[in-house]
C-alpha cells in the first residue's frame, strides 16, 4: 500500500516566546524564555495536481500560526490555580502568592492547561487542521507537529482522524 506526504522546516517556522509552567501543586517555574522551532508533516491522498497539499501554501499557513507568538508571553487560561485577569493595557496574573503584570499588547492567551511544548504543538496542529479545512477544504489522513524547545529537546503532536 502506497502512502504520501510532505514535511516542513524552516528557519521562520520559529518563535521566541516567554512562558512558565506549574510542576505541581506547589512549584512553578521562574518566567522564562526559548527560541522554538517548528516542524510540520501532512500524510494524505495525492489531490488533482498530484501532492498532497502545495509545500508554499503550508509554508503559509504555518507562518500565520507561529507569527503572532513571536516575541510575546505565552499564557495558560485553562490551568486550574493560574488567575488571569485581563484589561486593554495589562494582563495580571496570579499563582498561590506570586504575581506578574505584563502590557496586553505583549501576551497571548492560549486555551491551554499549562504552557507546555506538548500542549503548544498540540494547540498549532489543532489551529493548522482547522486552517486547512477553511482555506483549502482539505482534511488530512495524519498531521504531525514537532515542536523543538531547545536545542535537543522536542515535543510531538500527532492527529489522525476519527
Amino acid at each position: 500500500m502506497e502512502s504520501f506526504g510532505i514535511r516542513i522546516t524552516k528557519d521562520d517556522l520559529a518563535f521566541s516566546a516567554a512562558h512558565f509552567i506549574t510542576l505541581d501543586a506547589r512549584q512553578c517555574e521562574r518566567l522564562h524564555g526559548h527560541g522554538y522551532r517548528v516542524a510540520v508533516e501532512l500524510r494524505g491522498p495525492l489531490g488533482d495536481n498530484q501532492y498532497v497539499v502545495d509545500f508554499i501554501t503550508l509554508h503559509r499557513l504555518m507562518r500565520r500560526l507561529v507569527e503572532p507568538l513571536d516575541h510575546r508571553v505565552l499564557l495558560p487560561t485553562e490551568h486550574p490555580t493560574i488567575q488571569i485577569f485581563e484589561s486593554d493595557t495589562e494582563v495580571e496574573v496570579t499563582w498561590t502568592q506570586r504575581r506578574w503584570v505584563f502590557p496586553r499588547a505583549d501576551c497571548v492567551l492560549l486555551p491551554l492547561a499549562n504552557v507546555t511544548a506538548e500542549l503548544l504543538a498540540r494547540w498549532l496542529g489543532r489551529q493548522l487542521i482547522d486552517a486547512l479545512g477553511e482555506t483549502m477544504d482539505c482534511v488530512p489522513q495524519a498531521v504531525r507537529i514537532e515542536l523543538q524547545e531547545m536545542d535537543g529537546h522536542w515535543a510531538f503532536f500527532d492527529w489522525r482522524p476519527d
